[in-house]
């Protein structure tokens, strides 16, 4: 069996708020026009919208045996998500997070990892390490047992086989974490963080000395997204700034996450760099539209029938 995309990383569960006129006071109430629960995580929301698109994925976590980690195994599964390799531990919760959106803000998370601090190498099916074309690991720096010599040298194997890996991170905090991202790097196909993460990590404002700083540190190509600002890539003989596609924003919640299946779903295809920018934009530019992480994400004929009608503009520098 042949596996598109093997998701590993952190796995969620938000409860989010439609945005909101302003963040409440000590002892004040505000009210949203709704509150939900939905997936998410980097990990759980990639592994969703590519399978939305029609790929066969399969997806490698921990939860708590707790409704939150049923919720999470529920939705990936009714999504079409092979989760065989999501495992229920037993004394900690399944990761939640609050999402806080503010009308005209970027959003507020408080987060609890819970599960996701315990998931190890050998949580991953090693047969699937085997399978698949891409393996995708979403949510580093929150993964604390998987930053490890051990994962590395997963990565490394699997390379060799052809798989290509992609990276992606949680926010970030303190410079000491470019040392754990940089353990990975050069076993890393494809980076991808957001300019904020990569302002953190790397100390530097530019997105094009961030990128560059990574591929120092052995990461292949580089993708910085920049939000309505667009994104940044850096390769082996190519360099590519892209604007945003239009889209009507509601809440950026799960949008880095919707670029990278986007990306991976451009690379699977065949495109070229351009082409796997196109398809990364597009799906987060269809991720926005709610509040949700992965509920108004593109389909495959949704995400093509608009990159006809809409051109993004993508220049090489």
């Amino acid at each position: 069996m042949e596996i598109d995309c093997l998701c590993t990383g952190i796995l969620f569960a938000d409860v989010a708020c439609s945005p909101v006129d302003h963040v409440p006071q000590a002892g004040e109430l505000v009210a949203p026009q709704r509150i939900q629960l939905a997936l998410g995580g980097c990990a759980s929301n990639t592994a969703l919208d590519l399978a939305r698109l029609g790929l066969k994925v399969v997806a490698s976590g921990c939860v708590g045996r707790d409704v939150f980690g049923q919720f999470i195994i529920d939705q990936l599964a009714g999504g079409g998500v092979d989760t065989g390799g999501i495992h229920r531990l037993d004394n900690i919760h399944t990761a939640c997070t609050m999402i806080i959106n503010v009308k005209g803000q970027d959003r507020r998370f408080i987060a609890s990892p819970g599960a996701n601090t315990l998931f190890r190498v050998d949580h991953i099916p090693v047969q699937w390490v085997r399978q698949a074309k891409v393996i995708y690991i979403g949510g580093y720096l929150m993964l604390l047992a998987l930053e490890t010599p051990e994962m590395a040298e997963l990565l490394r194997q699997a390379r060799r086989g052809g798989t290509k890996v992609l990276l992606d991170v949680v926010g970030v905090a303190d410079r000491e974490s470019f040392d754990r991202v940089a353990l990975m790097l050069p076993e890393t196909d494809v980076f991808l963080p957001n300019d904020d993460e990569a302002a953190a990590l790397t100390g530097l404002s530019d997105p094009l000395e961030q990128a560059e700083r990574f591929r120092d540190a052995g990461a292949a190509t580089v993708v910085i997204t920049q939000g309505e600002r667009g994104s940044l890539l850096v390769g082996d003989g190519v360099r590519l700034r892209a604007k945003a596609y239009p889209s009507s924003f509601v809440s950026g919640t799960g949008s880095g996450d919707a670029f990278d299946a986007g990306y991976i779903a451009g690379l699977l295809a065949g495109e070229d760099p351009a082409g796997c920018l196109r398809w990364g934009s597009a799906l987060g530019a269809s991720c926005v539209r709610s509040i949700g992480a992965t509920e108004s994400v593109f389909s495959r004929a949704e995400a093509e029938a608009f990159m006809q009608e809409h051109t993004l503009e993508i220049e090489t520098f």
